[in-house]
C-alpha cells in the first residue's frame, strides 16, 4: 500500500489562507478531492493524509468534512491556537473524530523564531502527549536548534519533521548547517521525517542529482523506519506535477530493499498516524 503522508485541499474563497499569493496561477484556485482522485489512481496511491494550510480551527473542520466524504483521506492534521489555552477543549473535541490525528502550528510563518519555546504555549505540547495526538514540525533550517530543544523537552510527543525541515537546496552552501542540525534531531530525539517538498526548495531547473545528497543524508541518519513519503500536492506543482515528484522520489529510493521501500512509501505513515486501512 502506498500512502501519501502530506497533501492539501483548499478553497481560497474561504478566506483564511493568509500565506497564499493572490492570483497565483498554481496555488490560488480550488483543489478538491475530485481533482486529486484521478491523480492518485494514475500513480497507484491508496491513501493520503491531508494537512492544514490555514491557521484556523474552521479549516480543520472543513478538512474533516472532506475526509468524511472521501475514502482515500485516512488522516487529518489540523490546527488549534497554541496561544489560547482554552483551545484544549477544541483538541479534546477533535480527538473524537476517527480521522483526526494531530496538529501543525504554522511555525515557519511566525516572525519570532523562539515562539515554539514560549512558556505560555507549553500546555499544547503536554495536551498532545496526554491525548496521544501527533505534532507536525513545520519550519526552516534556522529553526533546527529550537526544535531540538523542544523535542528534548517533550520526548514523549509523537513528532514528524515536515519536508525534511525545508533545506535550501537552491543554495548548496547551506547544506552543512542543515545536515548537522538534522543529524542531531535524528540522534537525540525520536522524531520522524517527511520525505516531501524537496523540489519546491530547489530551483525551477531542479534535478534528481541535486536532491540526492539531501535524501542520502536523511536515509543515513533517520533510516527508512523513521521516514515517510509525501507529495505536498498541490504546492509541489510549483516545480513538478504529482507524477514528476513521485518518479524522482522513486529514483532516489530505488537502491533500497523492498522492506525499506515499503516503510517509506506507506508503512511508516500508517504506523505513525495510526491510520485505519
Amino acid at each position: 500500500m502506498i500512502i501519501d503522508s502530506h497533501q492539501h485541499l483548499w478553497t481560497p474563497a474561504r478566506g483564511d489562507y493568509d500565506w497564499m499569493p493572490k492570483g497565483d496561477p498554481v496555488l490560488d484556485r480550488v483543489y478538491a478531492p475530485r481533482d486529486l482522485a484521478p491523480i492518485l489512481r494514475a500513480n497507484g496511491v491508496d491513501a493520503t493524509v491531508i494537512v492544514q494550510a490555514a491557521a484556523t480551527v474552521h479549516e480543520t473542520e472543513y478538512m474533516l468534512g472532506l475526509a468524511d466524504g472521501t475514502d482515500f483521506i485516512r488522516g487529518v492534521v489540523g490546527w488549534v491556537d497554541f496561544e489560547r489555552p482554552a483551545d484544549l477543549a477544541q483538541l479534546q473535541r477533535l480527538k473524537g473524530h476517527p480521522k483526526f490525528k494531530g496538529v501543525r502550528p504554522m511555525i515557519q510563518d511566525i516572525p519570532d523564531d523562539d515562539w515554539m519555546l514560549r512558556p505560555d504555549i507549553q500546555w499544547a505540547y503536554a495536551a498532545l502527549i496526554d491525548l496521544d495526538l501527533t505534532f507536525d514540525a513545520l519550519g526552516f533550517p534556522r529553526h533546527l536548534a529550537n526544535f531540538l530543544t523542544l523535542l528534548k523537552r517533550h520526548p514523549r510527543m509523537r513528532t514528524v519533521i515536515d519536508h525534511c525541515m525545508k533545506p535550501q537546496i537552491r543554495d548548496p552552501a547551506q547544506f552543512r548547517f542543515w545536515a548537522d542540525g538534522m543529524s542531531r534531531l535524528a540522534q537525540e530525539t525520536g522524531a520522524l521525517v517527511k520525505f516531501s517538498a524537496l523540489i519546491t526548495e530547489a530551483g525551477p531547473d531542479w534535478t534528481v542529482a541535486a536532491l540526492k545528497p539531501y535524501v542520502d543524508h536523511i536515509l543515513r541518519e533517520f533510516g527508512p523506519g523513521r521516514i515517510m513519503w509525501g507529495s505536498d500536492w498541490p504546492v509541489c506543482r510549483l516545480r513538478a506535477e504529482y507524477a514528476g515528484w513521485m518518479e524522482a522520489a522513486r529514483l532516489l529510493t530505488a537502491h533500497l530493499g523492498p522492506q525499506d521501500r515499503a516503510r517509506i512509501w506507506g508503512g511508516t505513515a500508517a504506523e505513525f498516524y495510526r491510520l485505519e486501512l
